[in-house]
């Protein structure tokens, strides 16, 4: 307790560690919408687009107030998410291919402008670049409370619109076909994925703030189909990595906080990958492993029950040697008879032979009328 006393009187982690958590949930909740929409390479161009912006607002301004930075860079961003929508309804070009041209070009020209900057003889321009990859420990509480403001406006709309943006997500005919205005409700949603990107640029930079925006959505969506938990599930990942990123930067000297954020945010989106219920790597291993052996169960059965029908007894023992010889294209007779044998359907006779008991006979009868192969 007094270690976490300590962190907290700390300025400068309280500071981060605020900025971080809100930033990391925001985005967790505006990221759910762009991968639900498939538009995950959008973050990207936005906070690539967004590089300009900040120049120009500098050269145009000469102010290096974040309030001014943020506003170039969410011009930029929208302008730059604006001429992906045009070049993909005007031309031939295809979405992905419009995203890296308008990304590379917006870039490019936003990193011209940093370097034609760093050369003029003003004082001020320097630690502009750190936009790039983001510098937290230079936040203030003016930018926290920038951040704070932006993003609970941002968070608030969000639920004011909440039905429509679900139908804009999973059916947006049948929105279009009931009155929604789609046009104004996606330029809407853009907008506010560019507010939510913009607040981040100082905390986690250009290159990685796409990131903040798909990794906790990614890992969401392994957990849950419901759009509510997905979300939150969101919200509580980005919001737990910027903690922890904010924190053991704090902790390890010269470390970054914006790369360290986006390391943890790997670790939550592999461990989703593998783990999750329903669409974890592990969970369908043991899925696929588990319905595979049933299957072999039920094919041992089937042709212990085919054996006993020969014989006017049914009880009658066959050796393994038969199953295992009937069982090619299957496999797993002795694993299979051992499961049976514990579920009481198949008994193992005096003279190491295998029958079916009276309960296995009615379940491969069962089985066989399923299956359409009864007498």
């Amino acid at each position: 307790m007094e270690f976490l006393g300590d962190l907290l009187a700390n300025y400068t982690l309280r500071t981060v560690g605020m900025g971080a958590v809100f930033l990391g949930a925001v985005n967790g909740v505006l990221g759910s919408f762009a991968v639900l929409r498939k538009q995950s390479l959008l973050g990207d161009a936005i906070s690539h687009a967004a590089l300009p912006g900040i120049a120009l607002a500098f050269l145009l301004t000469g102010s290096k107030a974040t309030i001014v930075l943020l506003l170039g860079a969410a011009a930029a961003g929208w302008v730059g998410t604006l001429l992906v929508a045009n070049i993909v309804k005007n031309t031939r070009v295809k979405y992905d291919s419009a995203l890296g041209l308008v990304l590379s070009v917006f870039f490019g020209a936003g990193l011209v402008l940093l370097t034609y900057i760093q050369r003029m003889p003003v004082a001020s321009q320097a630690g502009l670049d750190t936009f790039l990859f983001g510098q937290a420990a230079t936040l203030l509480s003016r930018d926290v409370t920038t951040i704070g403001i932006l993003g609970s406006a941002v968070l608030l709309i969000v639920l004011a619109v909440w039905k429509e943006f679900k139908l804009l997500c999973f059916d947006p005919d049948f929105a279009l076909s009931i009155g929604f205005p789609i046009r104004w409700l996606d330029v809407l949603l853009i907008t506010l994925l560019v507010t939510s990107i913009v607040i981040g640029l100082q905390t986690v930079g250009v290159v990685l703030m796409s990131a903040m925006v798909v990794a906790p959505a990614a890992a969401a969506r392994q957990w849950t189909d419901r759009l509510g938990a997905m979300v939150a599930i969101s919200a509580f990942f980005g919001a737990l990595a910027g903690g922890a990123g904010a924190l053991t930067s704090s902790l390890v000297a010269r470390l970054p906080t914006g790369p360290t954020i986006v390391l943890y945010l790997t670790v939550i989106v592999l461990v989703s990958l593998l783990a999750a219920p329903n669409r974890g790597v592990v969970w369908n291993r043991v899925r696929e492993r588990v319905n595979r052996n049933s299957l072999q169960a039920e094919a041992v059965l089937a042709d212990l029950h085919v054996l006993a029908m020969r014989h006017e007894n049914p009880g009658h023992g066959h050796p393994i040697s038969v199953l295992r010889t009937m069982s090619i294209g299957h496999g797993g007779v002795d694993r299979s008879l051992e499961v049976l044998r514990e579920r009481g359907l198949v008994r193992r006779t005096e003279d190491g032979t295998w029958s079916l008991t009276a309960r296995g006979l009615e379940e491969a009868e069962r089985l066989a009328g399923r299956r359409g192969e009864g007498p």
